[in-house]
């Protein structure tokens, strides 16, 4: 069971190297990222009774996804687009 979270992992940091057009695309990648996390941790966290690391990690997941919303709410009224290429990063 616990493969299959490690395989999560690493099948969304892939997906998150090979998707770059789009920050939305870019944002789910790391969502699949953080669902995998949660689940690794709260496999762990159950045989060792840490149920408040477990919440604790969940509000930094939530303030993670409400950051990157807002990251591309603005990128989307400053620009009129969400493309990666229209933020001239590289």
């Amino acid at each position: 069971m616990f493969y299959t979270f490690i395989y999560m992992y690493l099948m969304s940091m892939l997906s998150l190297l090979l998707i770059r057009k789009h920050i939305f695309l870019c944002l789910l990648s790391l969502e699949f990222i953080v669902v995998s996390l949660l689940m690794m941790y709260m496999y762990y966290f159950f045989f060792i009774n840490g149920f408040y690391l477990m919440v604790l990690m969940m509000v930094f997941f939530v303030c993670e996804g409400v950051l990157g919303l807002s990251v591309l709410v603005s990128m989307i009224r400053c620009y009129g687009n969400d493309y990666m290429n229209s933020m001239s990063l590289w």
